[in-house]
């Protein structure tokens, strides 16, 4: 094993006997680096991210995880976490750490009566949506169904269904945590409130999340949802559409605009692959019919040069964008809750997306509005219930030297931009290289709260591998 990094950051080897002893606790391979699964394991779907963990205890359920935070401790060693590996500033790796890989742990159990969904910590979306549209049933999760449950329901967690059903937080009732102290407890409305609340938005701080309660709502099988697309010439009167559409459209239809270089995708003719583009994404959760009438005027709207926008059954919506986001890319974002939609916002975007760099790069609207903002802020630390729409700027490219071209971008656009914010931000969003301010706008007041449930929970700041909350 080369050398382990302690929680105070000093170098420290752990001999070969106590690494066997770790291996007889663990159900599930403890790889070191050399072994045959050990890049894989280690990796993330940012490339941007490149760091080395002492040892990887690829766990297969909760009894693993306890003894890996017990060998932790035991050795003072830094932990850091992995579930789906998604975080794009990749919070599950560190170098020299103990990393215990959850990603093994894709287990869906639905109770269709209690309209429950318990999954485990290392499930992608993708996962729970096949298990739970197998009853009619759906949770409320983000938009790429390779993305890990764990980041994006600890972050708050946002997508199709969240002008519905609100954040994928707010739709948890009950998660089981292996603590700092390796004891595997029970978080919900009864049984540790304070540690739930702490959960629901406040990452990683408080122990080890191996498994997640959902509550569903009933849906599909069959949405209207996809993609129409226009070039970006057409740019202005489609944004304007856009805003004037989101404004009224219920709280069943969720709506999403972008701007990008056209992907070769066989929905778009060939003349037009490379080429700048302006799209609006759509999905309708309701009755299919009430769906194509609502989605009608932009179907109709101008000159398309691409239209996928019909009925679909709902797991295949929610791998719909997969294509664009694949691992192994280099990936730099910048993001702003947005309280509405101005038209001087929408120039900003076409102005800058006229700029990108990159043929997977692109500026993206996501509308949010509607039961998020009926819940006060205090209702949980994911916070931000003024926030209506969200605009991300995606940078994506491929090869290491042209970092800083792309990241300048994202970087120029989002300054361009934050005069539109409502001051806040997503959390899930925050690349490696954003500070304490830019967490203080993603969970505002909670923040003191949130340390008082960190000196309880974890004084010793055991979990520190994140986005990181220290006790008070």
């Amino acid at each position: 094993m080369p050398s382990a990094r302690t929680l105070d950051g000093r170098e420290i080897e752990v001999s070969p006997e106590a690494l066997a002893g770790l291996q007889m606790r663990l159900r599930g391979p403890l790889l070191l680096p050399g072994d045959a699964d050990y890049e894989a394991s280690r990796s993330v779907w940012n490339a941007m991210i490149d760091r080395r963990p002492a040892a990887v205890a690829r766990c297969l359920g909760s009894a693993d995880v306890i003894a890996g935070v017990q060998f932790a401790r035991e050795h003072g060693l830094l932990l850091c976490i992995k579930g789906g590996g998604h975080n794009i500033a990749g919070l599950a790796v560190a170098d020299g750490a103990l990393m215990l890989d959850l990603s093994l742990m894709r287990g869906v159990w639905v109770d269709p009566r209690a309209r429950i969904a318990r999954a485990q910590a290392g499930c992608l979306l993708g996962d729970v949506d096949r298990e739970t549209q197998v009853h009619g049933l759906a949770a409320v999760l983000g938009f790429i169904s390779l993305t890990g449950i764990a980041g994006l329901t600890l972050g708050g967690g946002f997508g199709y269904l969240t002008r519905r059903w609100g954040w994928t937080s707010d739709n948890v009732v009950g998660m089981d945590l292996v603590t700092a102290d390796a004891r595997l407890v029970r978080a919900s409305e009864d049984e540790n409130p304070d540690l739930f609340w702490g959960l629901r938005g406040g990452g990683g701080n408080f122990g080890v999340v191996t498994g997640i309660d959902y509550a569903l709502h009933p849906l599909g099988p069959e949405v209207v949802g996809g993609l129409v697309a226009w070039p970006a010439s057409a740019a202005p009167e489609v944004l304007e559409l856009y805003r004037t559409l989101a404004e009224t459209a219920p709280p069943e239809l969720t709506l999403v605009a972008l701007m990008r270089r056209a992907p070769p995708a066989p929905w778009l003719p060939k003349e037009v692959h490379g080429q700048p583009i302006v799209a609006i994404l759509a999905c309708y959760s309701g009755p299919p019919a009430e769906g194509e009438r609502l989605v009608a005027p932009i179907k109709a709207f101008g000159k398309p040069v691409g239209d996928v926008l019909l009925r679909r059954p709902y797991v295949q919506m929610q791998a719909l964008l997969d294509a664009t986001q694949p691992k192994g890319r280099r990936y730099y974002w910048k993001s702003e809750y947005l309280p509405r939609i101005e038209p001087a916002l929408c120039a900003k975007v076409i102005e800058h997306a006229a700029k990108i760099r990159s043929p997977h790069a692109a500026a993206i609207l996501f509308q949010i509005a509607g039961a998020l903002n009926e819940r006060p802020d205090a209702h949980s630390p994911v916070g931000n219930r003024d926030a209506r729409y969200v605009i991300n700027l995606t940078g994506a490219w491929e090869a290491a030297v042209d970092d800083a071209a792309n990241v300048a971008w994202a970087r120029e656009a989002w300054q361009d931009v934050r005069v539109f914010s409502t001051g806040g931000n997503y959390i899930n969003f925050l690349t490696e290289d954003e500070g304490r301010e830019r967490v203080e706008a993603a969970l505002g007041p909670g923040l003191a709260r949130l340390a008082e449930v960190k000196a309880a929970w974890d004084p010793l700041n055991v979990f520190r591998v994140n986005r990181n909350i220290e006790p008070t």
